[in-house]
């Protein structure tokens, strides 16, 4: 079941992932990660950007609500609710990678 669920939420997130690269300035990627015996509270879902100015000007302006809607929707079309979306969304760089982590993502998300 687990593994059901994965995929299908690696699915959607890379629906999301395509619309961000086009309409976010200095999106990167997203990832996942979640303890499935504790689904969908432990759902964190990391969005990267390339650096610390992009992100403080996305998380800034109105376009960061939108982008919220989108993964609450992807999300509820496979049938994953959370209480407050907002809590399951955490904002990354790529340079706070490189520099805090020489960036090795795997160490980082670990």
């Amino acid at each position: 079941m687990d593994k059901k669920i994965d995929n299908q939420l690696r699915s959607v997130l890379i629906d999301v992932c395509e619309v961000a690269l086009k309409d976010i300035d200095g999106f990167l990627w997203l990832t996942h990660l979640v303890n499935y015996s504790n689904f969908p509270k432990s759902l964190k879902i990391i969005c990267i950007f390339d650096t610390n100015d992009k992100v403080s000007t996305f998380t800034s302006k109105n376009n960061q609500d939108q982008f919220i809607q989108l993964i609450e929707l992807k999300l509820t079309t496979i049938d994953i609710k959370v209480k407050d979306i907002v809590n399951h969304i955490v904002y990354d760089t790529e340079e706070n990678c490189t520099r805090e982590h020489d960036g090795n993502w795997s160490a980082r998300l670990g």
